[in-house]
């Protein structure tokens, strides 16, 4: 708040000492008018020629404090006081020097000593209402605004005062999520401001975080008073739109905008509306375009922040992380406080696989802007990555070839540092056939843990154990999960590895002990274009001496990505060195063709209290040998709530009647559920951010 503008500039004229023959009608106009630095001239002269003039000299303070030398006016009106010690006029000007020199705890008690002699006294009341406001003591601040108020009705600079006190009260209330308290306060503000465009600001700003998007495009409509108010209206319409999903209409609305800003003379207002038209060319993927205006305006706006934050933005968008650390570097050299620049590369830190530096970026975020909803909420997000889970997996299968199972899987995640995590595995599974009632359970144990050795290269490495019991056996064996997760390049996603299971499919397999030594490497190459292509292989090696060379590969396109609407072709090829049917589906070669669409909201992208789901389907075909061509299936469906930041719950089934779905070549049924826990609501490590 500036208190320049918030109290009355009346001091000078109470006093009661004769003028006589100088006059300062005109220094005490320039006081009005807020002409301090006339003001403090002019009064200067004055002190030359009656260099004792306690009117002059307390004008000539005033004059000083407010032409940006608070630090001065304290030493004059000090001097005054030690010469006036009782005078109440010089106490009040003391007292809003302390103000002006942003001295808000000390202006404090000497308000309240002020108020104690003089209950009544509109500026010492109105003088502490603003010390309060400025301490963020808003509740207290409108008790005594309103008090200023009883003394003098409908006062201008008192009613200001309060306007300002209300809004930094509502922002309280925004930054403990009461969003309708806020909104009280702020309409509160209409009874002495109708329609004030500062305080419609906060309200639509309040509707934007709550995507209320009805009651934000409401007051966009209402500012749009005038032409350049129009402008302003539909570069916030064009951000609702984006909000809704509707990234299209806020394109459309951009463009509107970028036309209109040609008849507008409002340099400020302009960027802001180019940078709105990137911003939705962004949103909408068109990458290229995007990148081209950048350029334009860069060209323009050499070392603008406005035009670094739209190239950070667009290298978020297309993975180029690096480029957009460097143009956040670039906005905090020029304004170490930005907000964009804090949080913008703390997002960007994270992306790049640097988290202790994202934790320090975020962390300056929260100390300049104090419970920001989006810092706060990214802060939630990295905290995700390092907290202790459990992920609990409760299944039933059965396929045509009479063959039941249940079982349960359990997965323990216990991050101890940003780049170490401890591994927990087990699952328990009890297969029967219904009609040899041949049954069999085993109990799989595995620890270990990752290790992120670079920014791009995560180590994974599990070793255990299989306790098995069928209808002829009881046998241990040991289980081994070792792999690299890479990013080679940008969109690119590569995990190479070792795994070593147990054919455990039906209680048959139990029986015979088949161990397998798997080789394989899973690719997924993304683009800025909406094309994906993802690529499985297999090489395994099976104690019964059989080999399996295993290829899978998808090529699809993102249709939507809120919600995610993606579809594509599939192809797989299984080839047996040994063909042994009786006991496991093992072709010398098969081939599988399938479309696919896939639908679904992920659980990573949802808020507390919302749903998630994937709903997916293919058909094709299947070859077997040289038999003839049969059609195939495959329905997947989840279907889950998340319940807090901490725990969610899905269900979840399966069907599919492609041969290769089970190691007995059977159509196959699963239904399940499936529970995840945090247990602690942030990481248990001390993060140590000074250092990577």
């Amino acid at each position: 708040m500036n208190i320049k503008k918030e109290i009355v500039l009346f001091f000078c004229f109470l006093l009661g000492l004769s003028i006589q023959a100088q006059d300062m009608q005109e220094g005490f106009t320039n006081l009005e008018k807020g002409e301090f630095a006339q003001a403090e001239i002019f009064f200067s002269k004055i002190l030359k020629t009656y260099p004792d003039n306690k009117t002059a000299k307390l004008c000539f303070g005033r004059a000083v404090g407010l032409n940006s030398s608070p630090e001065k006016a304290t030493v004059i009106f000090s001097e005054l006081l030690k010469t006036y010690p009782d005078d109440f006029e010089i106490q009040l000007n003391y007292a809003e020097c302390m103000l002006w020199n942003k001295k808000f705890s000390d202006a404090k008690p000497y308000y309240l000593g002020l108020i104690a002699k003089y209950p009544e006294s509109f500026p010492a009341l109105l003088g502490y209402a603003n010390t309060l406001s400025n301490l963020k003591e808003y509740k207290e601040a409108l008790v005594y605004v309103n008090k200023a108020l009883a003394v003098s009705a409908k006062n201008p600079n008192a009613l200001v005062s309060k306007k300002y006190i209300r809004m930094g009260y509502a922002n309280q209330f925004v930054q403990q999520e009461d969003y309708d308290s806020a909104l009280y306060l702020l309409d509160e503000n209409f009874e002495d401001f109708p329609k004030d465009k500062e305080t419609l600001m906060n309200k639509v700003n309040i509707y934007l975080m709550t995507k209320d998007e009805k009651n934000a495009t409401k007051i966009y409509q209402e500012l749009a008073v005038t032409k350049k108010d129009s402008l302003f209206s539909l570069n916030g319409l064009s951000l609702v739109a984006h909000i809704a999903e509707r990234d299209s209409e806020a394109l459309s609305i951009a463009e509107q905008a970028l036309k209109k800003s040609q008849h507008i003379e409002d340099a400020k207002l302009q960027n802001q509306t180019k940078e709105r038209y990137v911003q939705a060319l962004i949103w909408n993927k068109k990458y290229k375009e995007a990148a081209i205006k950048i350029k334009e305006y860069q060209a323009g706006n050499p070392n603008e922040n406005w035009v670094f934050a739209l190239s950070a933005t667009l290298g978020m968008y297309r993975s180029d992380f690096k480029e957009s650390i460097t143009d956040y570097q670039n906005i905090l050299a020029n304004d170490a406080k930005s907000f964009d620049g804090n949080l913008g590369i703390s997002n960007a830190y994270f992306a790049n696989g640097e988290p202790l530096k994202a934790y320090k970026a975020v962390d300056i975020t929260l100390k300049i802007f104090e419970n920001q909803k989006d810092a706060v909420g990214f802060l939630k997000k990295i905290n995700e990555n390092f907290t202790p889970s459990v992920e609990e997996k409760l299944s039933y299968s059965f396929d045509n070839g009479k063959n039941e199972a249940y079982a349960t899987n359990t997965v323990f995640n216990f991050p101890i540092s940003t780049k170490w995590t401890f591994l927990g595995k087990y699952q328990y599974r009890k297969t029967e056939n219904t009609v040899t009632k041949n049954s069999a359970t085993s109990n799989d144990f595995e620890l270990g843990a990752q290790w992120q050795f670079h920014p791009k290269i995560n180590f994974y490495v599990l070793l255990g154990f299989s306790n098995a019991q069928s209808f002829v056996s009881r046998y241990s064996q040991l289980l081994a999960d070792v792999f690299f997760k890479i990013k080679p390049l940008k969109l690119q996603d590569l995990e190479v590895g070792y795994k070593r299971d147990i054919q455990n499919f039906n209680a048959d397999l139990v029986s015979r002990e088949i161990t397998a030594d798997n080789f394989y490497f899973n690719y997924n190459i993304g683009t800025n274009f909406k094309l994906g292509w993802f690529t499985q292989y297999f090489y395994s090696t099976q104690s019964d001496n059989n080999k399996r060379n295993l290829l899978f590969t998808s090529l699809y396109y993102n249709f939507l990505s809120k919600p995610i609407l993606k579809a594509g072709f599939n192809y797989q090829f299984i080839a047996f060195q040994k063909q042994v049917p009786i006991i496991y589906f093992s072709p010398s070669k098969f081939n599988a063709y399938e479309i696919f669409i896939d639908f679904l909201k992920d659980e990573r992208s949802t808020e507390s209290n919302t749903i998630f789901y994937t709903l997916s389907a293919a058909t094709g075909f299947q070859y077997i040998e040289n038999d003839a061509k049969q059609s195939t299936y495959r329905v997947q469906a989840k279907f889950g709530y998340k319940f807090s930041d901490r725990f969610l719950v899905n269900f979840y089934g399966v069907k599919s009647n492609i041969a290769s779905a089970t190691a007995a070549g059977f159509q196959y049924t699963e239904v399940g559920l499936r529970l995840r826990w945090m247990l602690t609501s942030k990481p248990l490590f001390k993060v140590k951010k000074d250092k990577e």
